[in-house]
């Protein structure tokens, strides 16, 4: 699975709106959004609009204006977050997986690219935005990040 640029900024993006909405300092800019995780600004000015459009974020005009979450960090899933910037969280050659077909040997890869699917959705769906704020992921992430070579590359 790659995480891209786009989903990485969107969900840092979420963790300081939450971060703000906790402190209660109001709506916060673009210009304050880049320059806390050192993103750029224009490509998180899109990413941004692409929150404000699934409705995970609204923006407020004024002076102090800038965007605040849409609902609790801790009603909004890392899931929720992927899909408003980069779509559905598995896809097979633009197929989601249950529409994918084959024939022969490879007939059983249909259940597996679905299992792939609820893997992903296992984590990414049962862990909000306030979880990861607080390093509160759920015990079935925490015992995926425990395991003896979650951290090693293969």
């Amino acid at each position: 699975m790659d995480i891209s640029a786009r989903t990485d900024y969107a969900v840092r993006a979420m963790l300081l709106l939450a971060q703000a909405s906790q402190d209660d300092t109001g709506p916060v800019s673009v210009e304050r959004l880049a320059a806390a995780q050192d993103l750029p600004r224009k490509f998180l000015e899109a990413v941004v609009g692409d929150l404000r459009s699934a409705g995970l974020v609204e923006s407020r005009r004024g002076a102090g204006g800038g965007y605040v979450l849409a609902r609790p960090a801790g009603d909004i899933a890392v899931g929720d977050v992927f899909r408003a910037v980069s779509g559905p969280l598995a896809e097979v050659r633009g197929l989601r997986p249950q529409d994918t077909s084959y024939s022969g040997v490879a007939e059983g890869l249909p259940a597996l690219w679905v299992a792939v699917r609820s893997g992903l959705r296992e984590v990414l769906d049962r862990t909000s935005i306030e979880d990861v704020r607080l390093g509160r992921l759920p015990q079935h992430v925490r015992r995926l990040v425990e395991s003896p070579d979650a951290w090693d590359n293969r």
